[in-house]
């Protein structure tokens, strides 16, 4: 079994994953808490559908209770709330000579590593948009950067054997010695997409109404804040510059990315957010504290973020059906930022 791929969590991306590896001819194992997802995937074949690709695979599964054996290599991607206790429960899979590798949203290598250990940590930046539809059914939206890196900015021999990998799902993935600044220019973003949630209009209509730049301008400035303050050089992807929203920054270079983003999400057969997903369709509680873990970094250097905590607020609100997903909803955060 060492030589298995264990994917922890087969939902958007550990499914996509999971599929397109499998076809490839890797040697694949799913974990996930779903049974009929589990039994389809494992039963009938996982179908991946979209305009990037469309295939059926049988994909072996199970539920976490019926995983036995260990794993070197450990596919991290639950969602981000469920990080620290899906760590802990997969660590006594995880051989000793193993790593696990975070495909998710957010800052959770740091979690992880402070479960499973540092050295047995690799991060990755994923940016491609999938969706999960139902039991054995994933809609794959479009193609994205894949990036794989060590967090303490080495590299090793499983850090080119990940990439090699890597590169079997997305050719043009990547090695990076600097993790950490492609996973915070990541969060400026999701603080961006979180803001997309809270109405029922689409990622690409967000970012080309002129009247939302606001919005945009200051959640981005103040992710990059933080980040500058803790040390962390931004990195983007596509034409998304993050440092394009560093305090100080010409804001003409801000729309400028924002228009880009209006482009690229309209090109996308996913047409809304994940967040956006689990509030109108699936009703479950989002990723947007973890995600937007923004606002405990930001005390760590005593740099606030009030937009940033209103929008944590709203979509709690939406969760507990206080508020509902609206452009009223949007307007009480685009009156913050204005």
């Amino acid at each position: 079994m060492a030589d298995t791929i264990l994917i922890w969590g087969a939902g958007a991306i550990g499914g996509t994953l999971g599929a397109t590896w499998k076809r490839a001819g890797h040697e694949v194992l799913m974990a996930d808490i779903d049974r009929e997802h589990v039994r389809a995937c494992r039963d009938d074949g996982l179908r991946i559908e979209g305009p990037v690709d469309q295939f059926q695979v049988r994909v072996p599964a199970v539920t976490p209770e019926d995983l036995s054996g260990t794993y070197r290599r450990i596919i991290l991607a639950v969602k981000s709330q469920a990080t620290r206790s899906a760590a802990m429960s997969l660590l006594p899979f995880l051989a000793d000579d193993g790593f696990v590798l975070s495909a998710q949203n957010g800052l959770n290598e740091a979690i992880i590593a402070d479960v499973v250990g540092a050295e047995r940590t690799m991060g990755c930046f994923v940016n491609f948009s999938a969706d999960w539809l139902e039991p054995g059914r994933i809609l794959y939206g479009s193609r994205g950067s894949l990036v794989i890196g060590e967090i303490d900015g080495s590299v090793r021999d499983r850090t080119h054997q990940m990439l090699a990998l890597a590169k079997d799902f997305e050719p043009e993935a990547a090695l990076t010695t600097n993790i950490w600044g492609q996973l915070w220019g990541k969060m400026t973003y999701a603080a961006m997409l979180g803001a997309t949630a809270i109405s029922n209009d689409s990622m690409a209509a967000n970012f080309a109404d002129p009247e939302r730049f606001p919005v945009w301008l200051t959640l981005g400035r103040e992710v990059t804040a933080v980040a500058q303050a803790r040390g962390v050089d931004l990195i983007g992807f596509g034409d998304f510059d993050p440092k394009a929203f560093l305090p100080g920054a010409p804001e003409e270079q801000a729309r400028a990315v924002v228009a880009w983003l209006a482009e690229w999400n309209s090109k996308s057969a996913k047409t809304h957010s994940g967040l956006w997903r689990d509030l109108a369709i699936r009703k479950r509680k989002t990723e947007i504290e973890n995600t937007l873990a923004v606002s405990r970094f930001g005390r760590e250097v005593e740099i606030a973020t009030p937009a940033i905590d209103l929008l944590v607020s709203l979509v709690r609100d939406i969760e507990d059906g206080k508020r509902d997903l609206s452009f009223g909803t949007f307007k009480e955060l685009l009156d913050r930022c204005k």
